[in-house]
């Protein structure tokens, strides 16, 4: 990113903080309803599509729109470490090795198509509270 501005620091302290609380959430979560060896880890896909529509979702709030640090904040930062491709890819390498291809295959898809729908259906309602 050579000739950009750098970040002001304020923007940085904001993505770490909200990544901290973010992950603290979703690691909690996994915490209360942890999947059982081998079985679709439902946490995860839940998180990744809720974690989706709220980043939809952000444009719309007025924080987001007056605060510079408030989508650094809560996007890259609490929503970026709320949702988890790396855990999502881990746990269907798990479920790979555990002989179970079609609920690999059904976790992968269900979570990308489950993701893209609520950014979909986030975003239309957004649009439609606007006008």
């Amino acid at each position: 990113m050579s000739g950009s501005a750098p970040l002001p620091a304020s923007h940085l302290l904001a993505v770490a903080v909200g990544g901290a609380v973010g992950a603290l959430l979703r690691w909690a979560l996994t915490l209360a309803w942890p999947a059982a060896p081998g079985a679709l880890p439902w946490v995860v896909v839940v998180v990744n599509v809720v974690g989706s529509g709220l980043l939809a979702a952000l444009p719309a709030l007025a924080v987001v729109r007056r605060r510079d640090w408030a989508a650094p904040l809560l996007g890259t930062g609490v929503l970026g470490g709320f949702t988890t491709m790396s855990a999502a890819s881990v746990d269907t390498v798990v479920l790979l090795d555990a002989g179970r291809p079609v609920a690999g295959a059904a976790y992968v898809l269900g979570t990308l198509v489950g993701a893209l729908l609520a950014v979909l259906l986030v975003s239309r309602a957004v649009r439609g509270a606007a006008r």
